[in-house]
């Protein structure tokens, strides 16, 4: 059922057993598992089923420290969220993501990648892909024309995508939603407040306003937060009228911890010959579409102390006129947002790469977690009066140092194997320079600002994605990440949405 809350009357009530903020990936997941439940389950969601300029504006916000993406195009406003402009990438995280790295400080999931895996296969079909198979032998079997690089295993590896169509999850789950007689969504309903108990304890109800200014009040039994990283911290950070600190901050964690991945050129790639690289390509048709990228194993990471990350190959040279997609992305652009990042990331890669011998190598690799960067309110508030979240996006020595050595390794394999060199970009030679260079960029992924720990002196969330201290607040999606990984979010977004789905079946909504 959809109700839009401008035609409510003002300071209506609505009540229900389990209220979900925010529609995007770990929203309508999460709801497409209630349907039939028999329980009353509430969607609320600030905007309506397109983009709008107005809805957007209320998720600007300015990026302090060094240049990002305008903050109000980097997330979409609208029934299916964000999963309307990504371009479909999609992957598991690795084993060694999830443990506790004495060389990477902050670091340990309190889950591990094996209780995972049944939810990432869950997932894997709600976002229309193959398989639940991420090893590159597996595609190897399929075609005799995929192969891996001949290189030395135990060192590099092929990490492998699979790629959705993108699936457009407010197109195609939208009809599901609307018509589940136990699901009711609300379009052009913002939590403006999260408001607990006098004892803080647990919520007693959300303020919604809509952008016309009429007021409503929710209330439910539990509560699951899933508006993103920026905006699930910022909402916690300004529901502050009996929290004074914000909700579930209550040790000055909520909006720390904020990650990216660092996607930038690196490398050039010379090869003494033409080699296979079908593996390499994303097929531009086929019941599987699939692409593997350049990783380093765990044990070489462990070895050398270093973050995840990965290298994709390109065909072409590294001209020294590149820019930073941070500085040709249009801050006008944002109704043309999907388009735009769906179209540039998919083109750039799909289609078998021609027999050539000079490749541009692309990281992505994962950032350190780092306390000091971080999302923070502003003194600027939006047009509904919630003050705008600003960015404070901070780097650690261990973020390039592990670039450089990525490369320095994958330098020497290819050399041992006979197969060419590695030239790495001037800003990676010298070992002591910390800075970065104009070209950097990111993959619009925003992780972290209310990460999952046991320890709520440590983590803002528990095991199981509920907010220390509060009996019926629970947070959905990136957020909760503790560390990064070196693959895109929306896989394990969705992963973590299912597995907090079951929790609250089988152990809370009983």
């Amino acid at each position: 059922m959809h109700i839009d809350a401008r035609t409510l009357d003002n300071n209506s009530l609505i009540e229900g057993d389990l209220c979900i903020i925010g529609t995007g990936a770990a929203g309508i997941s999460m709801a497409l598992e209630w349907i039939g439940s028999g329980r009353n389950v509430i969607m609320l969601e600030g905007g309506g089923f397109d983009v709008e300029a107005r809805m957007q504006a209320l998720y600007k916000g300015e990026s302090l420290d060094r240049p990002y993406y305008p903050l109000h195009a980097a997330r979409l406003h609208y029934f299916g969220g964000t999963t309307g402009h990504w371009a479909g990438y999609c992957s598991t995280f690795d084993p060694i993501d999830f443990e506790k790295r004495d060389w990477v400080p902050h670091s340990g999931w309190p889950i591990t990648k094996a209780q995972m895996d049944p939810f990432y296969a869950r997932a894997n079909k709600l976002l229309e892909l193959g398989p639940y198979e991420y090893g590159a032998e597996y595609f190897e079997k399929q075609d005799p024309e995929v192969k891996r690089l001949p290189l030395d295993g135990k060192v590099i590896y092929p990490k492998m995508w699979q790629f959705s169509p993108p699936t457009r999850m407010g197109t195609l789950y939208r009809d599901p939603i609307l018509k589940a007689e136990n699901v009711r969504l609300y379009t052009y309903a913002k939590v403006v407040e999260v408001v607990p108990n006098r004892d803080i304890t647990a919520i007693e109800g959300l303020r919604v306003k809509t952008i016309e200014g009429r007021e409503h009040q929710v209330r439910a039994k539990h509560y699951v937060m899933a508006c993103g990283t920026i905006h699930n911290a910022r909402l916690l950070l300004a529901s502050n009228s009996r929290a004074p600190n914000g909700i579930g901050n209550q040790n000055d964690l909520v909006g720390r911890f904020f990650q990216e991945h660092f996607e930038i050129m690196a490398a050039q790639l010379s090869l003494e010959k033409p080699q296979p690289f079908r593996l390499y390509t994303i097929p531009a048709a086929g019941p599987v579409r699939a692409r593997a990228e350049l990783a380093l194993t765990a044990e070489v990471q462990r070895k050398h102390k270093i973050l995840n990350g990965t290298a994709s190959l390109s065909p072409g040279v590294i001209t020294g006129r590149e820019q930073s997609r941070f500085a040709t992305f249009s801050p006008d652009a944002v109704a043309n947002v999907r388009s735009r990042k769906g179209k540039s990331q998919s083109q750039a890669v799909s289609g078998p790469l021609p027999p050539e011998t000079s490749y541009i190598l692309t990281t992505r690799q994962e950032q350190s977690p780092n306390p000091e960067s971080r999302i923070v309110l502003g003194t600027e508030k939006d047009e509904l009066g919630m003050p705008l979240a600003n960015l404070r996006w901070k780097f650690t020595k261990l973020d390039k140092r592990s670039i450089r050595i990525f490369y320095e390794l994958l330098g020497q394999e290819m050399g041992r194997a006979g197969l060419g060199r590695v030239q790495m970009m001037d800003w990676l030679l010298d070992k002591d320079d910390d800075s970065w260079p104009s070209i950097l960029a990111a993959g619009w992924h925003h992780m972290g600002t209310a990460r999952m720990h046991d320890d709520p002196k440590q983590g803002v969330v528990d095991a199981n994605c509920k907010v220390h201290g509060l009996s019926n607040l629970f947070v959905a999606g990136d957020a909760v990440y503790t560390t990064s990984g070196a693959v895109n979010p929306t896989l394990t977004v969705v992963a973590v949405a299912l597995r907090l789905s079951d929790h609250l079946k089988n152990k809370v909504l009983v």
